[in-house]
């Protein structure tokens, strides 16, 4: 009983637990971060040179607001070409396909390489499909391209405690993906409907951005990661190599001669990565009922 009580409150203890634990060293880094930035943003603005950028998709996509935020400071008349580094296992449809379109605009202006440092994966490999070209480290993970909508049933769990919802609703979809209960036929038909609508749109953006044949999906879109060169092979990506192949190629095709980059200061890059830890760390106690 008293550990279903601590599993059951675990979304809202977790986050707790870790801010309780963590308060002094984060409050000590975010005053940190606010004096560092504001030097770099002074130090930023003063600065024209730069002529290519690079940009960072890391951890799970949640929120596309702070990748876009470092994508539109590159999107300047002086920036010639974009590259972005991925390593992502994916996220939430909505915010994935907003950087796919995002990257898909500014590329109409200027070069985009993307580059998979780690994992490209799922949401994260559908943001990056409109780039002009896609180099993978090569021993990166590609694809897992499909959609999923997960839950669990906790009926006998409810029933053994003695808890009974009590519900009210209008609409017979409207209680869809309850977990105290078994879904009913009609509930899990639309859950089908919704997930194959979904991966019908991924397989075709994919497809259409890659020039592959959609007829052909079972082999490049059936839930599979593949290894960088087995992703090659089925067309995912371009070409394998390391940071300095994708920096050279994007090089190449912006048509700069003596690259500068614009890219986060070190500062930028450690509390990116500190936040990112803490969200993974959190929202891995968390329900999520329908990612990629």
């Amino acid at each position: 009983m008293r550990n279903f009580f601590r599993i059951l409150f675990l979304p809202i203890t977790a986050p707790l637990d870790f801010i309780t634990k963590y308060f002094k060293a984060i409050l000590f880094l975010t005053i940190l971060f606010f004096i560092i930035a504001s030097m770099e943003d002074d130090k930023n603005s003063i600065s024209s040179s730069e002529n290519l950028a690079k940009v960072y998709l890391r951890g799970a996509i949640l929120d596309a607001g702070g990748f876009l935020e470092e994508l539109k400071k590159a999107d300047s008349d002086n920036i010639k070409g974009v590259l972005v580094i991925v390593d992502s296992p994916g996220g939430l449809v909505a915010p994935s396909l907003e950087i796919a379109l995002a990257l898909k605009e500014i590329r109409s202006r200027k070069k985009v390489v993307v580059y998979s440092s780690g994992t490209m994966a799922s949401g994260s490999y559908y943001a990056s499909i409109w780039s002009d070209k896609i180099i993978s480290n090569p021993g990166s993970m590609i694809g897992s391209i499909g959609v999923i909508f997960q839950g669990i049933n906790a009926e006998k769990l409810v029933e053994k405690i003695g808890v009974e919802p009590q519900i009210v609703k209008a609409g017979k979809y409207k209680e869809m993906g309850a977990i105290y209960r078994e879904w009913s036929e009609i509930e899990r038909e639309e859950i089908v409907r919704v997930v194959n609508s979904q991966y019908k749109m991924f397989v075709k953006d994919v497809a259409e951005a890659r020039g592959l044949n959609v007829e052909n999906s079972h082999i490049f879109a059936d839930g599979r990661v593949f290894v960088a060169s087995e992703a090659k092979e089925v067309g995912l990506i371009d070409r394998v190599g390391n940071i300095r192949v994708a920096e050279n190629e994007l090089k190449v095709l912006s048509g700069v001669e003596k690259p500068i980059w614009l890219e986060e200061s070190k500062f930028d890059k450690y509390m990116k990565r500190i936040l990112s830890e803490a969200t993974t760390e959190i929202i891995s106690n968390l329900f999520f009922s329908k990612i990629y």
